[in-house]
């Protein structure tokens, strides 16, 4: 992995400290129909953050200055959330670009995709097509993650976390680097 200023470090784990102190004051949201506000924000604090987390193989990009690309299907008001946390911020020297998919759509070149509420045969229908991709895929559902979601939100002690499949990530050929797989609520190495 490259070098990393201690300046940017300590940027990273201020930002990690702060969601992880913001978390801990939420209610539990794990059975709510809409995603409160504050928990969108939480979770596009994630997907930012995961995008400096994450190498992805090479040729994943077309240029050294290509953006990193997060998909958002199925959660526009999160996709909308997203869009105010990454503007004007870079992940890896990479600058970051959201995008609205909508169920059906070809995933294209994205690099992080979060599955939102999505219905069973769409949900089969993008994990499928995003197999063996360099794709990281997220979610909130057990159902995604049990399909092969790389990384998956759960709400564990009242505060939002994030469970990480290895075996998925793998086939993805994706690294994911051990400080973030240390700030995982629980890292499965076998199938998800």
């Amino acid at each position: 992995m490259a070098y990393l200023p201690p300046r940017y470090l300590f940027h990273c784990w201020r930002l990690l400290l702060a969601l992880a102190c913001l978390s801990a004051f939420l209610p539990a949201f794990a059975y709510a129909e809409q995603p409160t506000p504050v928990e969108r924000q939480i979770k596009a604090a994630y997907l930012y953050k995961f995008a400096g987390f994450v190498e992805w193989p090479e040729g994943s990009f077309v240029r050294p200055d290509s953006p990193v690309v997060i998909g958002v299907m199925g959660a526009d008001a999160l996709a909308e959330q997203l869009e105010r946390t990454v503007a004007g911020h870079t992940a890896n020297g990479r600058p970051l670009q959201v995008r609205k998919l909508k169920k059906g759509e070809t995933i294209g070149s994205v690099h992080i995709l979060f599955l939102g509420v999505m219905d069973k045969s769409a949900l089969a229908e993008v994990m499928n097509a995003s197999r063996n991709q360099p794709l990281l895929t997220v979610s909130d559902s057990e159902e995604a993650y049990a399909h092969g979601s790389i990384i998956n939100f759960v709400v564990a002690n009242d505060r939002l976390r994030f469970e990480v499949a290895l075996k998925p990530a793998a086939t993805a050929r994706l690294r994911i680097s051990a400080r973030m797989l240390s700030a995982a609520y629980r890292v499965n190495t076998g199938a998800s």
